[in-house]
């Protein structure tokens, strides 16, 4: 066999494997062709039965995303309870029994197949479908990852940082100024506590003063909510007035000082997203679209595919 020949089978080995290993819709058609219907009947059957589960699971899939990829290291529990989901900013998070319940089902119908970072995925999805938001195709294929730890999600993006640190957080893992705006409308759907609300409220950028970009009547209603020194669990909706509905709203309310978060308010802060926060506020349906194209480009953070990675028996916990 000469030289070329071996070359140009190494080269289309290496290409086969490259396509192995990349995420795409549908990757489950042939090996478990129900795998997405069943993990959208868990989040439907837990939807009925609490509406307040869907931005649970959106905000799952960012913050397994944002760390060390999308490689479902949020859903691991360690006896020592050093992993990821103890981190500071992971304060909060739900939805781990109906990631539980798709992965128990799966594994009865396809054993070994579905990994726990794709059911993460595909309920992010199927969420914000539930709230009236855009269907969006989720690429698959992705692997679940080996570790799990509260150092790696200690610089999570946080809710009191200026604009520019969180572009920063963003950028460091590819996602750009329109991702932020976009992920942050997340926040379009669910609720915060109290105990989020302390420094906006009540020491704005060490002054000692709230925030001043609040608009004066949205301020007292918050303080209302979020007395100083009142019960830190206490919810309150983040999309005021559309909090159940997946919408634009959130960005109407980022434009008339009545967005509740810091690190929303912020984003009128530069000149780049402010212009995407009037933009999208004015063409919903650009909103609707791109907010889809950009929890695509979440969904392929850090990904393992091909023969990196496993698939785990449970998601809680290392094969």
């Amino acid at each position: 066999m000469s030289q070329l020949t071996v070359l140009s089978l190494i080269f289309l080995l290496s290409l086969v494997r490259s396509c192995q290993g990349q995420l795409k819709v549908g990757f489950y058609d042939s090996s478990c062709p129900g795998a997405e219907g069943i993990v959208n009947s868990a989040v439907a059957r837990a939807f009925t039965s609490n509406p307040a589960i869907a931005p649970q699971l959106l905000r799952l899939q960012f913050h397994d995303c944002i760390v060390d990829g999308c490689d479902g290291s949020i859903l691991i529990n360690l006896p020592n309870g050093k992993q990821e989901n103890k981190a500071f900013g992971n304060q909060g998070l739900g939805g781990f029994n109906v990631i539980d319940e798709a992965k128990t089902k799966l594994e009865s119908q396809c054993p070994g197949v579905v990994s726990c970072a794709d059911i993460v995925a595909l309920a992010a999805r199927d969420s914000v479908v539930l709230t009236k938001g855009p269907f969006y195709d989720v690429e698959t294929g992705r692997r679940d990852g080996f570790s799990s730890s509260i150092s790696h999600a200690s610089d999570l993006p946080g809710e009191d940082e200026p604009i520019n640190a969180l572009q920063d957080k963003f950028a460091a893992k590819g996602l750009s100024d329109k991702d932020l705006v976009l992920l942050s409308a997340a926040h379009t759907i669910g609720t915060t506590a109290c105990f989020f609300m302390g420094v906006r409220l009540n020491n704005f950028e060490g002054t000692g003063r709230p925030d001043p970009s609040i608009a004066p009547a949205f301020l007292a209603k918050l303080q209302g909510i979020c007395p100083k020194g009142g019960d830190v669990n206490v919810r309150l909706a983040l999309d005021d007035g559309s909090e159940k509905v997946f919408d634009a709203h959130y960005l109407d309310n980022i434009l008339t000082g009545t967005a509740v978060l810091q690190s929303d308010a912020a984003l009128l802060n530069n000149p780049t997203t402010r212009a995407l926060v009037e933009f999208y506020a004015r063409s919903p349906d650009a909103f609707r679209n791109d907010f889809g194209l950009s929890m695509v480009n979440l969904g392929r953070l850090g990904v393992l595919t091909g023969s990196n990675g496993n698939i785990r028996r449970a998601c809680s916990a290392f094969n």
